[in-house]
């Protein structure tokens, strides 16, 4: 058999394929990448055979659903391979994981196994002893039927006592994995300092919901938030102090969004806000809650009580165009925000707000 093996190093997909099969998924692969005006990157060709192969229907789909709309980027296919197929720690951590919970599931269906073959072997051995006990000619014969009935008897409930100590341990270790399996899960998706979704986790969820939004037709807007000052903050006062500052800002973003929105970390002091099924207004509306909620609140050392003062934060917002990349709504969303500092910080700007829209209007 032939060995495809697509990528490099630990993001390398594995597939055994029959040489004349992986040579028709390869040209079939080169073909639609070069329809598609992709580069053609280790990468790429990875995720187009394994398009072309079917074996990956949720890429497949994200790539069909780009494509059809004309929105694919490299940007845009690198970010479909990272999710779908990027491998980091945790994703080893789940194959492991996943490795465990098969030999547990093998196991319990030994048990079965066994159990079955036990079952099968008491069986016989009833019918036969009921057998002889219905022919016994003399009271020996009788008794000796009962005594091999008895003791089969005994060993069958021992083997089924065992077994049900085995199914047991087997389910209760089976549910230990999978919970350490979404355990693993979330942690990959979740930033560790603010306990709110990630950087990954966003480009995940902004992609799912502008597909969506081009399925249904509905309104998707993207907000982009950064703390004012603040590494002036951090270095005045602390990166303790800094930290605390972003986790408080992650709770107020989390607490101001609702449903299927999503307030991630997006990298340093900014975080991003996906509203879906969203108009314009109403996600400056959103945005403006925010940065009220965030200015509100006060920064104080808990064992000193030392007021470190306020903290703002500045907004830009943009509305999802059907057929865009995600790296135009992602910059439409940072001009707003550029032009927000550029207005005196701890404000909102739209797109609609934004120069290059004067001009086109």
């Amino acid at each position: 058999m032939f060995l495809d093996r697509l990528g490099s190093g630990e993001d390398s997909l594995e597939y055994t394929d029959g040489f004349d099969t992986a040579a028709g998924y390869a040209k079939d692969a080169l073909d639609l990448m070069a329809e598609s005006s992709v580069s053609h990157t280790p990468r790429n060709f990875a995720l187009w055979y394994a398009h072309v192969s079917g074996r990956e229907p949720k890429p497949s789909e994200a790539l069909e659903a780009l494509v059809k709309d004309n929105a694919l980027t490299d940007d845009d296919a690198a970010a479909v391979y990272e999710t779908f197929f990027g491998k980091e720690e945790a994703a080893a951590e789940v194959q492991r994981t996943s490795e465990q919970i098969e030999t547990a599931v093998s196991e319990v269906l030994t048990f079965l196994i066994e159990a079955n073959a036990g079952a099968e072997t008491y069986g016989q051995s009833l019918e036969s002893n009921l057998g002889q006990m219905a022919t016994a000619d003399s009271m020996d014969s009788l008794r000796n039927a009962i005594e091999t009935l008895v003791f089969d008897t005994k060993k069958m409930a021992t083997q089924n006592e065992l077994l049900h100590n085995r199914l047991e341990n087997s389910t209760q270790e089976i549910q230990t994995l999978q919970e350490h399996l979404e355990d693993v899960r979330h942690e990959s998706l979740t930033d560790a300092l603010t306990n709110i979704p990630n950087r990954k986790a966003f480009d995940m969820n902004l992609r799912q919901e502008a597909m969506n939004a081009m399925e249904s037709g509905e309104d998707l807007c993207l907000l982009i938030c950064d703390i004012d000052h603040f590494k002036k903050f951090n270095d005045s006062y602390g990166h303790q102090i800094g930290d605390q500052v972003l986790k408080l800002a992650g709770m107020i973003l989390t607490q101001n969004v609702k449903g299927q929105d999503t307030a991630a970390r997006y990298g340093g002091e900014e975080f991003g806000i996906i509203l879906p099924n969203t108009p314009l207004d109403a996600a400056c509306n959103v945005a403006n809650k925010v940065r009220e909620a965030v200015a509100s609140k006060r920064i104080r050392k808990k064992s000193t009580g030392e007021d470190y003062g306020a903290i703002t934060m500045s907004i830009g917002v943009a509305l999802f165009r059907g057929g865009e990349s995600l790296s135009e709504l992602i910059q439409r969303a940072d001009k707003g925000l550029y032009q927000a500092k550029d207005n005196g910080r701890n404000c909102v700007v739209s797109e609609t707000e934004l120069p290059e829209a004067s001009d086109s209007a």
